[in-house]
């Protein structure tokens, strides 16, 4: 059976004072829809976690720094809905764009550090966005834990930051990425990728395997990411955005792996930025 749709703010302020008085374990999964297999795992993980599952759907303008961007992202809605009616999920929030921000509204929720550089260079104000909702559906539904995926390895870190520093009592669940078959890392984005460029877009993942495996054989990450940035571009990605070892735990920038670390990349392949990280061990 589908799960409730619910619009307002009220609707679902009124569901979560009933989970309440049943002294019910709440779990959100924020998204932007368009959902696929790297979502639904979420879904999953957090049912397994929590007495009630809210999947929320928002296509969140404030993380947009390029109107076209926005125009273009998928919008599924009832597609979504009957994805995730086998999970069982116990409501989906769509919430009309003035039930997160209504008129005259005036915050901003910026996180420095780890929002800076990687996506947050080429994004000005992305990330500004992404901590504002968040923080705003992280209020609104009262959610004990939260479900975040891996794949924006950046994001989750951003959103782990204000949920400490805002002393916002909700845990942060990361969820490993989940890939298709040949390696491409699931994403809505994927859906606009070309039919003609689709069996190039694996070679970003390659890539980074490459280099975890250079990485930690030895080579110095000046020429193990070298390499990787070649390959993906021999492929046929017209541009690097960047291609960078950093920490896992802050998103330091370093030489070398000698703390658990993450390589991160971001390239444009038939005009669609993906976006990807894979773990490296400390040596």
């Amino acid at each position: 059976m589908s799960a409730p749709i619910l619009r307002s703010l009220a609707e679902l302020r009124a569901l979560r004072a009933a989970w309440r008085a049943e002294g019910a374990r709440v779990a959100v999964v924020p998204t932007m829809g368009a959902l696929h297999d790297g979502h639904l795992s979420l879904a999953a993980a957090a049912k397994a976690a929590a007495d009630r599952v809210i999947v929320t759907i928002f296509v969140n303008p404030r993380q947009f720094n390029d109107p076209g961007d926005l125009a273009r992202y998928p919008r599924t809605e009832a597609r979504d809905a009957e994805k995730l009616a086998p999970l069982g999920v116990d409501a989906i929030y769509v919430p009309a764009p003035d039930q997160v921000y209504p008129p005259g509204f005036a915050t901003s929720v910026s996180v420095s550090g780890v929002s800076e550089g990687l996506c947050g260079a080429h994004r000005p104000g992305h990330f500004d966005g992404v901590a504002t909702v968040v923080t705003k559906l992280l209020l609104q539904t009262g959610a004990d834990c939260a479900f975040f995926g891996e794949k924006d390895f950046q994001q989750l870190m951003v959103v782990r930051r204000l949920v400490r520093d805002l002393d916002i009592p909700v845990e942060i669940v990361g969820c490993p990425t989940v890939r298709e078959p040949d390696g491409l890392a699931l994403s809505s984005r994927n859906a606009l990728l070309p039919g003609d460029v689709r069996t190039t877009a694996p070679a970003l993942y390659q890539a980074l395997v490459e280099a975890r495996r250079a990485l930690e054989a030895g080579t110095g990450a000046g020429a193990a990411l070298a390499t990787a940035r070649a390959a993906i571009l021999a492929a046929g990605f017209a541009e690097v955005e960047y291609l960078e070892l950093r920490a896992a735990a802050d998103l330091a920038p370093l030489e070398a792996p000698d703390v658990p670390a993450r390589l991160l990349v971001a390239a444009h392949l038939g005009g669609v930025r993906l976006i990807d990280n894979i773990e490296v061990a400390a040596r």
